[in-house]
């Protein structure tokens, strides 16, 4: 069978590390699919769910903060500042740092932290998101 390594690491440790036969994520652009034999790439990624497709058909579920993508060949890399399997998301803490965001961007005093609380908010947004779709697909 046909797979590609695939690793995702986030700044503080490496998050998955094995073979898949698909990976989904949110590129930039819009959602991007890699299989094995890719065009080579280097991309950003935006806040998001990463699909894993497992050898066996299962899947896994991985949120980004956005980051960066590069796939070879044989190897597809995710970086990100912040990434958290899907099953380790807390929906009642990413609601409460989603009401913090939505907070800071009410009381924003500057054009910096008008950007800084709508990219948190941003952020939060997608990974409830990406905790909806992960829980929809068990």
């Amino acid at each position: 069978m046909n797979t590609i390594h695939v690793d995702v690491v986030s700044a503080e440790e490496s998050i998955f590390s094995g073979e898949a036969r698909f990976v989904a994520l949110p590129g930039e652009a819009g959602e991007l699919g890699i299989f094995p034999r890719h065009t080579p790439l280097i991309t950003r990624i935006k806040p998001g769910s990463v699909r894993i497709e497992m050898p066996d058909g299962s899947e896994e579920f991985v949120f980004v903060a956005g980051g960066i993508l590069e796939v070879q060949p044989n190897c597809v890399t995710v970086l990100s500042d912040t990434a958290i399997r899907g099953k380790d998301l807390d929906d009642e803490k990413a609601q409460k740092a989603k009401a913090a965001a939505e907070e800071a961007l009410k009381n924003a005093k500057s054009e910096l932290d008008l950007a800084k609380a709508q990219s948190e908010l941003a952020v939060m947004a997608a990974q409830i998101a990406a905790l909806r779709k992960f829980r929809q697909k068990r």
